[in-house]
């Protein structure tokens, strides 16, 4: 069975599993296939089909996301590192970066804080953003750590980064130009897809009956740490804008909303 054959018959079987099926397949037979996506659709889509697709596709099917299959995760500019134990980098959050490349205009943030870095998301890709920024990451996971100190190195950005293990921004010392942060904000009795909520560590996502109690431990720890002239951007919920702008203005910052792709309100400035 020729990529094509095989990604025709894993569309329609991924199809009740995942609502980018097609995207799912290509994804999994570039794996397969070790080559980029781009590559597999111009140049090997007539190839024999890899036996180990097969496996590939089962793991799909049992609802593993296709980033831990992979191990990998496109965001922003990079590719990063990702397994079982972080939080899935997801196109959503790229909206952070477009508001924090907003603020900044022609300047450039010289220092760049991550609370919740995870496998280093958004601090790498900001980074990647700003060549001479400094940045400093912190999680309460060393599994995520790791990732992240791996991420930087492949991205040769270690000598620009530091990550340490910490509750949010306690202990924390300095100014920072950017402060960067996507906290868990899924109530705990939210419904979550089976590829979400049985895989990714559900200290990354879920936050309190209503989303809010890691915004309320976050917010008043923040403006001690921003420099003059900088901004703070939070992701939020897409029913959260209210709430956690309140819980910035009580903290004598000035919001602005910025929206999603999809429209939906996704993240914060906090100035």
């Amino acid at each position: 069975m020729t990529a094509r054959m095989a990604l025709a018959d894993s569309t329609r079987a991924l199809a009740d599993v995942s609502r980018t099926a097609r995207l799912d397949a290509e994804l999994l037979m570039a794996h397969a296939l070790g080559v980029s996506r781009e590559v597999l659709l111009m140049r090997h889509l007539d190839d024999p089909a890899p036996e180990t697709f097969a496996t590939l596709l089962d793991r799909r099917l049992a609802h593993e996301p296709v980033a831990y299959i992979t191990g990998t995760r496109a965001f922003w500019t990079i590719e990063l590192a990702v397994g079982p134990g972080v939080l899935i980098p997801r196109a959503d959050s790229e909206t952070l970066i477009e508001a924090a490349v907003a603020h900044f205009g022609e300047r450039q943030p010289g220092t760049i804080l991550d609370l919740g870095t995870g496998p280093g998301t958004l601090l790498l890709a900001a980074l990647d953003q700003w060549p001479q920024a400094q940045g400093l990451g912190v999680d309460a996971s060393d599994t995520a750590l790791d990732y992240a100190r791996r991420n930087a190195l492949n991205l040769g950005m270690g000598s620009r980064v530091q990550f340490r293990h910490g509750d949010w921004a306690l202990g924390v010392d300095g100014r920072f130009d950017l402060i960067l942060a996507n906290p868990p904000y899924i109530g705990t009795h939210e419904t979550l897809p089976g590829e979400v909520r049985d895989h990714e560590p559900a200290a990354a996502l879920f936050a309190g009956d209503d989303g809010l109690d890691d915004y309320r431990q976050l917010i008043p720890q923040l403006r001690p740490l921003l420099a003059p002239g900088g901004a703070a951007v939070l992701e939020i919920g897409a029913t959260q804008a209210g709430a956690v702008s309140a819980l910035l203005a009580a903290e004598g910052f000035t919001v602005a909303l910025r929206r999603d792709l999809a429209g939906l309100p996704r993240a914060l400035i906090g100035t």
